[in-house]
């Protein structure tokens, strides 16, 4: 039985530097910033995800991210696990191969319910061990919840990787747990791999996170936020890196993607990995 950096490895075909492009979804039915219909939408998603496929990116993370403000799962409308199943069998069918993840914002169960219906890989859970403050209000702990459901529904396929220290949060209520320890408990608890970000969207997290992170815990660490062409030689040892607001015409996440923008990353991050400088665990 494969470990998860096994497992990891094998999803990726590598073991570090993995380049994850992200395709923020445009506002869903129901939600304040609604405006596109679902046909386009879908279409949107599909030609990003196309385009991240053919700049050579490892893989693909679609996202609600437009659906702001963002709602617990348990005040979320059905409409929103519908639309992201309708637009991820879309992305899926045009890129088949290339291993493609869910995040449902807050919303872990309805994720890995997608995923398993399209035919995804991965998912990224917030709040998988130890209670935060995010911008929705408090936030607990789900990986029992979880992982019971993935069981259920025959899905231990789906690799669940977890936010520890979660961006744009409070961890006041932690404050006495390291980021380590957080790691840690996410390993015990069964995360596939643990994300570590800045405190907000394209603020890159500290380096000393990532080091300490891989230190304490023997499962994959992603990088979740700020990555760029001029830092990303800095982050290339972790396991995945997560891209999103940098590809991003102004390096804003809501704008379009600048795919001048990808190939350029995609070239700096091939030029690293040809002479060798993409460090290993």
């Amino acid at each position: 039985m494969m470990n998860s950096l096994q497992s990891f490895s094998k999803l990726f075909g590598r073991s570090n530097g993995v380049i994850l492009g992200m395709v923020h979804v445009q506002a869903l039915p129901g939600t304040p910033r609604h405006c596109l219909s679902m046909p386009d939408i879908i279409k949107k998603a599909c030609q990003e995800a196309a385009g991240y496929q053919s700049a050579g990116v490892d893989g693909i993370m679609l996202e609600n991210m437009h659906d702001i403000p963002y709602l617990h799962s348990h005040a979320m409308g059905p409409e929103v696990t519908a639309a992201m199943t309708a637009i991820a069998s879309q992305v899926r069918r045009i890129c088949p191969t290339i291993p493609c993840g869910m995040q449902v914002l807050t919303a872990q169960k309805e994720a890995l319910a997608v995923a398993m219906a399209t035919g995804l890989d991965f998912i990224r859970a917030e709040g998988f061990v130890f209670s935060h403050i995010g911008d929705e209000g408090l936030i607990n702990s789900c990986a029992g919840e979880l992982l019971r459901y993935r069981r259920n529904i025959s899905a231990k396929n789906i690799k669940i990787f977890t936010d520890i220290k979660k961006k744009h949060s409070s961890h006041a209520i932690t404050a006495d747990v390291s980021i380590e320890e957080t790691a840690e408990a996410a390993e015990f608890f069964g995360s596939d791999g643990v994300i570590v970000t800045g405190t907000t969207t394209g603020q890159p997290a500290k380096v000393e996170d990532l080091q300490d992170v891989q230190g304490a815990v023997n499962i994959p660490v992603l990088i979740g936020s700020g990555v760029n062409t001029d830092n990303v030689d800095r982050y290339l040892g972790a396991s995945a890196l997560i891209v999103g607001s940098h590809f991003k015409h102004g390096g804003q996440w809501l704008n379009d993607v600048d795919f001048g923008k990808v190939d350029d990353f995609m070239t700096k991050v091939n030029t690293f990995r040809q002479s060798g400088n993409s460090v290993s665990r």
